[in-house]
């Protein structure tokens, strides 16, 4: 077996996408009516309370389907500050995404979590697509539906990006400068691992998958087969022989604790040529809203928030805050490292937005 560690490298052929989407199915189901999966999510819709809403909107032709988080006593004839809220790589809304969404509702946010278009419960084609221009418009698409939402003051915007999101965050906010601050969690540099592997790993493959890259591309656009990188499954044997906090945690979370049909390990092999010449952290001095990165202090994948945080010269202000004895997965759901994530964040657009 591949070391997995470094196993999202690994190449698998689907025969279709029924196939990959029959392994979601087996995933345990959800008992939440929203289908949300963290803990303490909201089962009801109350008066007085903090409330979701299921929305739909377009971005460029594709259906994307978000939910909304609404504070408590929301009356939409008051004007409220707004945070977007960026999914990991093989996340979806219902998961760490819509915890934080909600938390952040709780402190008098109006919050969208949206599925990243062709993932998720969004549309797009072929699924599990994980181009990082994409993944980027998905954030701007964010700020274009939650600024005209009733109630929202367009001029009070903020954005939180979790793991992956948080790298195609702040690529995001380094034109797009309706958001006015600039949070993240857990910094997940998608190019810099595709490109070098996990800690740099697999430097010495980097023309070889480019190749196999090529190829799977050729071979969809000729209408074969779509191959995927990822893993579709994995047993339990699998998840504990994996040497990494990240791949071993990530594992658990998403195909055991917080699993959900719609959320996947796997992305397009041919996804490959546009996210191995892309850098989370390059341009980082266009940044020049007040800046919050935040993450676990036993990381293994801190080093690529202090890589990108050093390179944030123009910032107007910026901040590096570690959760005390975190993993990178451990900030995803752990009650006691999401509340001091949600505390600093609290204490981060109060003074920003």
């Amino acid at each position: 077996m591949k070391n997995l560690s470094i196993v999202l490298s690994s190449v698998l052929s689907i025969t279709s996408l029924q196939e990959v989407e029959a392994q979601g199915a087996q995933k345990s189901p959800h008992k939440n009516p929203y289908s949300l999966v963290y803990k303490g999510a909201i089962t009801r819709n109350e008066k007085g309370k903090v409330n979701i809403n299921a929305v739909t909107y377009q971005l460029n032709g594709i259906d994307i389907a978000a939910n909304v988080y609404t504070p408590a006593g929301f009356n939409a004839t008051r004007k409220y500050p707004a945070v977007v809220v960026a999914h990991p790589n093989g996340g979806i809304k219902e998961q760490t995404a819509g915890l934080y969404a909600q938390r952040l509702a709780e402190l008098g946010y109006i919050t969208i979590a949206a599925d990243a278009a062709y993932q998720g419960a969004s549309g797009g084609q072929p699924r599990h697509t994980d181009n990082p221009a994409y993944r980027t418009e998905d954030i701007h698409g964010m700020a274009d539906y939650i600024t005209r939402y009733s109630g929202v003051d367009a001029n009070r915007l903020g954005v939180l990006g979790i793991c992956g999101g948080g790298g195609y965050t702040l690529k995001a906010v380094q034109t797009d400068k309706r958001f006015k601050a600039v949070a993240t969690l857990s910094m997940f540099n998608s190019g810099e691992v595709r490109r070098n592997g996990f800690q740099n790993s697999q430097l010495a493959t980097i023309q070889e998958r480019l190749q196999k890259a090529s190829e799977a591309r050729a071979q969809q656009a000729a209408g074969g087969e779509i191959i995927y990188a990822g893993m579709a499954s994995i047993t339990d044997e699998e998840i504990a022989k994996t040497t990494t906090d990240l791949y071993r945690e990530g594992y658990e979370y998403y195909y055991r604790t917080h699993a959900h049909p719609n959320s996947t390990f796997l992305y397009t092999m041919s996804s490959l040529l546009d996210l191995m010449n892309w850098d989370a952290a390059a341009n980082m001095d266009l940044i020049d809203q007040p800046l919050l990165m935040m993450a676990g202090s036993k990381a293994d994948t801190k080093y690529m928030t202090d890589e990108a945080f050093a390179k944030a010269s123009n910032a107007k202000s910026k901040e590096l805050f570690l959760i005390d004895g975190a993993t990178h997965i451990q900030t995803y759901w752990k009650p006691e490292y999401v509340s001091q994530a949600v505390n600093k964040l609290k204490t981060f657009y109060q003074q920003n937005l």
